[in-house]
């Protein structure tokens, strides 16, 4: 690999766009360097200059796409594709926040456009636990899969450390727990299963002008059957979610984001001896984030989520919300 650092540049200065910016602070200078922050918020650029003051700030998207390498886009949902199709323009890669977007025919004709110069941050292409997941699932204990379940619950929604945003988080235009947390859980299942086809949801929305509080969904990824299922107000937890691969010999489990699992001959779960909580595994997933970004940049294989599979989830997702 070349050891010319590339520049990423960030557009939006939310909580994504916070986190990734300390995480990219925190790659060698060989690899990455960072270009600036925009948003047009100037609370947020006020509270990234307080707290991170030797990050330049970009006068606008456009003055940041001219000063990077690659774009990584952290603003609201409905606004992605504009700025991606921009840097685009300007010969940049785009790394890019889920979802793609929320218009199905818009994304399908982006990932026509852009071919191989994007990605989207789906970290658990990157996760460690996810990673422990597929060892065992390699070394057999699952056998032959048969099946996947996804279960996800909130207290409430959005969730406490998001309510800044719940102005378009408890919306339906670009909110909502589906998006916003399910998609992740797809996105892990057609990577290790396949492409999704046989959708049948239903989504209820009984707050007006509210996001979703409750989806049951069928659909197949690859050979195997997927039951998905999401609620608001049904556990006392922030967050809750369990991914489980059932196979003729065992099973292997996701909770809670990071905390591998798998099912022992008497039927009890035997947690992964070396499983990080959240907080210990998020900045080393978002570390080989960024050095998946850096090879998007370059032009070299990766193993981020292609715009191709960011797709596939989107048009589940969005095909599920509209099912009420």
């Amino acid at each position: 690999m070349s050891a010319t650092p590339i520049s990423l540049g960030l557009i939006g200065a939310g909580i994504m766009g916070e986190r990734m910016l300390r995480a990219a602070l925190d790659q060698p200078a060989t690899v990455l360097r960072v270009a600036g922050i925009w948003d047009p918020s100037t609370e947020a650029m006020a509270r990234i200059g307080s707290a991170l003051p030797l990050v330049a700030h970009q006068p606008d998207a456009a003055g940041l796409i001219a000063a990077s390498d690659c774009v990584y886009v952290a603003s609201p949902p409905s606004s992605h594709l504009g700025h991606a199709r921009a840097a685009l323009a300007a010969g940049k890669a785009v790394f890019c926040e889920k979802p793609l977007a929320v218009d199905v025919d818009d994304a399908r004709a982006f990932v026509a456009e852009a071919g191989d110069r994007g990605a989207v941050n789906f970290p658990f292409a990157s996760s460690p636990a996810v990673a422990r997941l597929r060892e065992w699932i390699e070394a057999g204990t699952v056998g032959k899969p048969q099946r996947v379940t996804i279960e996800v619950a909130f207290a409430n929604w959005p969730r406490s450390w998001q309510v800044d945003a719940a102005g378009w988080l408890d919306r339906t235009a670009q909110g909502g727990f589906t998006r916003e947390v399910v998609s992740h859980f797809l996105f892990l299942t057609r990577r290790i299963a396949g492409p999704f086809t046989d959708l049948a949801a239903k989504a209820a929305y009984p707050e007006a002008g509210k996001s979703e509080r409750r989806i049951e969904a069928t659909l197949s990824a690859g050979a195997l059957p997927v039951s998905l299922s999401g609620s608001v107000g049904t556990t006392t937890k922030d967050d809750h979610n369990v991914w489980t691969l059932e196979g003729d010999k065992g099973a292997v489990r996701l909770c809670d984001w990071s905390r591998a699992e798998r099912r022992l001959p008497d039927g009890s779960w035997e947690p992964d001896p070396e499983a990080l909580s959240q907080n210990e595994a998020r900045p080393l997933a978002l570390r080989r984030q960024l050095e998946g970004v850096a090879k998007l940049t370059r032009g070299e294989p990766h193993h981020l989520a292609t715009l191709r599979e960011a797709f596939d989830v989107q048009d589940i997702v969005e095909t599920i919300l509209k099912s009420a």
